[in-house]
């Protein structure tokens, strides 16, 4: 029996595809690209936005049109979200949310003995413990994310995720522990801690936090990079940056969700923090670490935005001078209170709006590109093809570089000596 999985959406997704395909693997099939013939296709499906809906759908009507007698499978945050999704995408033999994906494997079992489809979607409770997961190894990937958190009680306004991924819950320290211990074995020199809202780990642990896990990465022999992702800002405090800054091992690359450069439409966002606090924090961070980058999601168009709140985000943009940006269009979904707001704000003008800000954080991230010129990094590098290397250093920089020599996997130090096409050059130093 061969397996296919079609991931969606965040790097916790990309964790949890992983566990699935371990499972399977385990149960005796083979794990093939979603491209082949395969008996299962699983599509781990993304409900940030309504594309990612429609892109879930497109994917298993595809699969089951190319091999209508193949188990078509969804999970994942979209069916855990919408329940009644069942009704729209017939296409689906198994259907199985966010929370038990200990269970797909016998969940699929089940619809090849009865051939009768299988809808198990499990609600989510307070006080619900962390899943037990752990990964070894991943497919094709030189650095190893761990996904060490789950869950949001932020309830921004636009945002269906609370009810997709349930209340705050982390992984243990001891469980983290031996995965971390794991992937060392297993060669990975990189290691990225991911969550839901990851700058919310360990609250509902006793007297454990993000930092925490943070040193006890660090601390494993092997590990020589931590990294985290996605950040809260307002979480982040100046004694946790104080404490980064002290560990050789951790990566000063902060991805700081920003959403808006306007006061006014973050407060309608039911963000957290002001444009101030924001500052401030990216502000002790340039302080604190040497040659850090600051990257974030920014989004247009939300509802209610004027061209005076636009423009004030956009001018907040520029100022911040963020390493990159990933610019989206606000997308309206259902259950969350946005939904309902009023002057929502047209396609046609979201869409020019997001290519005003793309341009301007393009250019906020040329001109950082720059400032790695003449720098000496370490980059651990991924790809190997027709005598060129990429890789990325410690703060997140793409680097490439030309040699006949693969190293894929090393960490080597390279001199950036220019940029071409949104990344830097580099030539390798002995």
């Amino acid at each position: 029996m061969r397996v296919a999985f079609y991931t969606l959406g965040c790097k916790v997704n990309q964790y949890e595809t992983e566990i699935m395909s371990d499972l399977f693997y385990q149960n005796g099939y083979d794990v093939v690209h979603c491209d082949d013939e395969a008996d299962v296709y699983v599509v781990n499906s993304c409900t940030v936005t309504s594309s990612g809906d429609k892109k879930a759908r497109q994917a298993l009507r595809r699969f089951k049109r190319n091999n209508p007698d193949a188990v078509v499978v969804l999970t994942g945050c979209f069916p855990q979200a919408f329940p009644d999704v069942d009704q729209q995408i017939p296409e689906a033999d198994v259907i199985t949310g966010s929370y038990n994906r200990s269970k797909v494997v016998e969940l699929v079992q089940r619809f090849l003995e009865t051939r009768e489809r299988v809808i198990e979607i499990t609600p989510h409770q307070r006080q619900e413990p962390f899943e037990k997961m752990a990964v070894k190894k991943f497919t094709e990937r030189t650095r190893a994310f761990v996904k060490i958190e789950d869950g949001c009680d932020r309830y921004c306004s636009y945002c269906i995720i609370p009810t997709a991924r349930g209340p705050v819950r982390s992984k243990t320290m001891e469980d983290l522990k031996q995965e971390l211990t794991d992937l060392a074995a297993n060669g990975y020199l990189e290691v990225v801690l991911v969550g839901i809202n990851l700058s919310s780990y360990g609250r509902d642990l006793e007297n454990v936090r993000l930092l925490d896990a943070i040193q006890l990465a660090c601390s494993i022999p092997g590990i020589e990079r931590v990294r985290l992702g996605s950040l809260e800002p307002e979480l982040l405090t100046d004694e946790d940056i104080h404490e980064m800054a002290k560990m050789e091992k951790f990566c000063p690359q902060f991805h700081l969700s920003l959403q808006s450069g306007c006061d006014a439409t973050l407060k309608r966002m039911n963000r957290h923090y002001d444009t101030k606090e924001y500052t401030r924090i990216v502000e002790a961070i340039r302080k604190a670490f040497d040659n850090p980058s600051i990257t974030t999601d920014i989004m247009v168009g939300f509802a209610g935005e004027t061209d005076e709140e636009f423009q004030q985000s956009l001018e907040y943009a520029r100022f911040i001078k963020l390493a990159k940006a990933h610019v989206f269009p606000y997308s309206i979904r259902q259950g969350t209170r946005a939904a309902k707001m009023p002057d929502q704000v047209s396609n046609a003008e979201k869409a020019r709006r997001a290519a005003l800000m793309a341009k301007v954080t393009g250019e906020t991230r040329l001109e950082f590109l720059k400032t790695q010129v003449g720098k000496q990094e370490s980059v651990l590098v991924e790809t190997f093809h027709n005598g060129i290397m990429e890789g990325y250093t410690k703060n997140y920089t793409p680097v490439r570089i030309n040699t006949d020599e693969n190293l894929c996997g090393q960490i080597k130090c390279v001199k950036i000596i220019d940029v071409l096409d949104d990344k830097c050059v580099g030539e390798l130093i002995d």
